[in-house]
């Protein structure tokens, strides 16, 4: 991968704040939008969620699941070009009070300061999930294979 694409993956992690996170519900794919935050070499994305979520439920049962973080659609033609990181990962549950959980919800207030008052509900949690690879598309015939490697080495630039 080239020192652009690399900037540019970088970029869209950083800059974006929500993901589509994929879970396995009944044997069949499901997808739902969360808000994200990430460590800062990438080697952990973060998301919030009820216990009550569909999705919450489903990364109890099955660990695997997956993140896409997209550009923004601004309108272009062809939409197959928009700049896109899918990230294959295990998700593991974080508990109020664990190790770690105050900086993650500094970090997640900072930048969702409306979130505030999901903090105050018993049924949210944080959830890690480490990725193991992925595919990033960084534009036209530029399409990369990722590995957990490769994020640590993107989140320098």
């Amino acid at each position: 991968m080239d020192a652009q694409s690399e900037k540019v993956l970088a970029q869209i992690i950083r800059g974006t704040r929500i993901a589509t996170l994929g879970t396995i519900r009944d044997e069949t794919p499901q997808v739902s939008m969360v808000a994200y935050i990430f460590a800062e070499d990438f080697s952990a994305f973060y998301i919030f969620v009820s216990r009550l979520a569909q999705h919450t439920v489903d990364m109890q049962k099955k660990k695997e699941v997956s993140l896409l973080i997209c550009e923004t659609d601004d309108g272009r033609s062809d939409p197959q070009t928009l700049v896109r990181v899918s990230i294959r990962g295990k998700a593991e549950q974080i508990e109020n009070g664990a190790p770690g959980y105050m900086p993650l919800k500094k970090q997640y207030l900072e930048r969702f300061p409306e979130s505030e008052q999901l903090f105050k509900l018993a049924d949210f949690n944080f959830w890690r999930i480490t990725p193991k690879g992925g595919r990033y598309v960084a534009g036209f015939a530029k399409a990369y294979n990722i590995t957990a490697e490769t994020f640590k080495e993107v989140s320098e630039r």
